[in-house]
This record gives C-alpha cells, structure tokens and sequence, in this order.
C-alpha cells in the first residue's frame, strides 16, 4: 500500500512539474550524466577530425612530378630567431608545371629561405637569383617514388597512433564516470562502442587518404 502511495506521488510531481517546464530533480542525474558521455564522444571526434585533418595537410607536402604550392607548406624559416612558415612571409606560384617561383616579401630574407628550403629534405634544389628563388621540380625517380611511399605511410601511422590516444583518453573519461557510480556499467559499454566506432571510422579515412597519395605518387 505504501508503495503504491509513492508511485501515485512520484507521478503526481512529475505531471506537475512537466506542466510548469520543469525537471524533476530526482531525474536530473542520469539525464546530465547521459549529456557527460555525449560530451566526451563529441569532444572526442573533433580532436580526431583534427587529427584526419593533419595528416591530410601533410601528405599534400609531398610531391609528386608536377610543381604545387603545398610542397613548401613544412618549409619553416628562421626569421629574427623565430621559425616561420615560408608561406607567411613569402608569395608562392606555380609559374609551370614543373616549377616554382618564391620570392620573399623581406629580401634581405633570401638567404635563410634558401637555406630552410635545401634543409627541408624535400628533394629540392633552390636557384637564388638575388631578386626570389626558383625552385625546378625534377622527375621522381623509383628511389624517390619508394622515400614517397615511406612518407605517405609514416605520416599515416602518425595520424592513426594520435587517433588512437585520443580514443584511449575518452574511453578512461567514460570509465571514471562509471567507476564513480555517476553512469551505469550499459551506458560505459555504450560509450566505449561508439569511442571505438569513431576510431575504426576515422583511421579507415586516414587509410583512403594515405591510398589516394600513394597513388598520385606512384603514377609516372
């Protein structure tokens, strides 16, 4: 009887308190609690799209026969002691197919530029000629096109282990939450499911992206 009594109260508040828009506070833990885990998994699948994102960025610096402007993009110049992108502090063009042309907004700078550019172990030559530096692209030989495939693969490795560590980092957030009694073992489980659905999605996107690179670079 007693129990009867405090469901028909239970109810009671309920309906009162969803006809004046509000939440029963015996009910706001696990909705809040719920919302957490949602954080963590949304959190966590930004910082892996960041991730995608990077190795994406990089494997355009690699290249291939043909002149891009992405090939400078890791080019990094020691500017009054501070290392700069070169394309910040330099315009870039494509003035071939088989050629770059960079010429520095600082002149005095020419020398560093051409410096940084021979250090990035790109496989490039610069041509200083005291006004911007020309940069020929040369065909890849089958040595260079293997130092390309080693690249693709070592850029995508390092995507997937930052991919991997982020997955790790919100697995043990979902954990703690469980191991403090503020979620259920089903909601963990649940948790961890879509941290490791994300994962797989996102390291499968990393491999198409490494796949497609190799690609273009084996094409002669």
């Amino acid at each position: 009887m007693k129990l009867l009594f405090l469901f028909c109260l239970i109810s009671a508040a309920s309906a009162f308190l969803s006809l004046h828009n509000a939440r029963p506070a015996f009910l706001t833990p696990t909705i809040l609690f719920a919302e957490a885990v949602d954080e963590i998994t949304l959190e966590s699948e930004e910082r892996m799209a960041k991730s995608v994102e990077s190795v994406r960025q990089n494997l355009s610096t690699i290249r291939t026969g043909r002149a891009t402007v992405n090939i400078l993009d890791r080019v990094k110049v020691s500017y009054y002691g501070v290392e700069t992108p070169l394309n910040q502090m330099a315009t870039i063009n494509v003035p071939s197919a088989q050629q770059l042309s960079v010429e520095p907004y600082d002149k005095s700078t020419l020398g560093d530029v051409e410096k940084a550019i021979t250090e990035a172990d790109l496989g490039l030559t610069p041509n200083n000629d005291g006004t911007l530096i020309r940069i020929n692209i040369p065909t890849l030989t089958e040595d260079r096109r293997k130092d390309m495939l080693k690249q693709c693969k070592a850029i995508g490795e390092e995507g997937k282990v930052a991919i991997r560590n982020i997955r790790r980092d919100g697995v043990d957030r979902v954990k703690k939450l469980e191991k403090a009694g503020e979620i259920g073992e089903d909601e963990m489980k649940d948790g961890e499911d879509e941290m490791q659905k994300l994962t797989d999605k996102k390291v499968k996107e990393i491999d198409e992206l490494v796949g497609s690179k190799e690609k273009e670079v084996m094409t002669v």
